[in-house]
């Protein structure tokens, strides 16, 4: 099936797309999810593996989680993005599990979103009136819904080639010490300068608002700095100030606002530090 069959087939009513399935497929075990055709999108020539080329990296969309870890070039110069597909799920789940699955499904948690916002990772969508790019900020709507029209879904995801003092991070505050859902998430990108002055900075957070949240001006805050204890002050304060996060069971707004940028100040820390080791 070519990429354009495929978006032809989704635009029928009832039809849905299986990437990892690792969704899909428990809605439908569920009764939550009853599809008239599943349109499996794994065969798709680009759909799967990771590709390094002058510009920096293409991800395919359906590539499992598991599989972006063994990519050394991707690990060394995107680890933050690694280390967010690395936490969805367990083990298994990762074998299944894609970038693709976690960004239309729009969980305001979605561990991947945050450290690809903050990457400026863009997506190429087939539909069927074509290809068109967009930032992955662009494509939640809100907690279950995207912005993808009828037939389009996710082919790749590009990362660009980083400069030499580049790196991200990403950290997470999760209840359990593994295989949990993020309370906060918080992904950090930076680059600097031969002094170790950032030159430029962004910042996303997840699960305290209803989609996940680059923050400009928490990256401005570094831009300048080297992570002097005001900058990392002005980050966190830019952080809790868009925070519209709700109170349940696992931890109430005022704790997820304040742990939002506790958390990215921490994953600047850690980027900066790679920053310094790639020289």
């Amino acid at each position: 099936m070519t990429a354009a069959e495929a978006a032809q087939a989704l635009t029928h009513p009832g039809a849905r797309a299986l990437s990892g399935g690792t969704d899909l497929l428990v809605q439908m075990k569920t009764g939550r999810a009853q599809p008239d055709a599943i349109i499996d999108l794994k065969r798709i020539a680009g759909a799967i593996g990771v590709r390094e080329t002058a510009d920096g990296f293409v991800i395919g969309a359906m590539t499992p989680c598991a599989a972006l870890g063994e990519h050394e070039g991707l690990m060394r110069a995107w680890p933050g993005v690694v280390e967010a597909a690395s936490l969805i799920g367990s083990t298994q789940v990762q074998g299944r599990a894609t970038l693709a699955g976690n960004v239309c499904n729009a969980s305001p948690a979605a561990d991947s979103v945050p450290a690809l916002i903050a990457a400026r990772a863009v997506c190429r969508i087939v539909g069927p009136n074509g290809e068109r790019d967009a930032k992955v900020e662009d494509i939640a709507a809100g907690p279950g819904r995207n912005t993808l029209s009828p037939g389009e879904f996710i082919l790749s995801f590009t990362l660009q080639r980083r400069p030499a003092r580049a790196s991200d991070a990403y950290l997470r505050f999760i209840p359990r010490t593994e295989m949990d859902i993020a309370v906060v998430g918080a992904g950090v990108s930076l680059s600097c300068d031969d002094a170790r002055v950032v030159t430029a900075a962004e910042v996303a957070v997840g699960a305290v608002a209803p989609t996940a949240l680059r923050v400009a001006a928490a990256g401005a805050a570094l831009v300048g700095s080297k992570l002097e204890d005001a900058a990392l002050a002005a980050l966190a304060a830019a952080v809790e100030a868009v925070c519209r996060p709700i109170s349940d069971k696992r931890g109430t707004a005022a704790f997820r606002i304040r742990t939002a940028g506790v958390l990215a100040a921490r994953a600047a820390k850690i980027a900066y530090a790679r920053a310094g080791d790639r020289t």
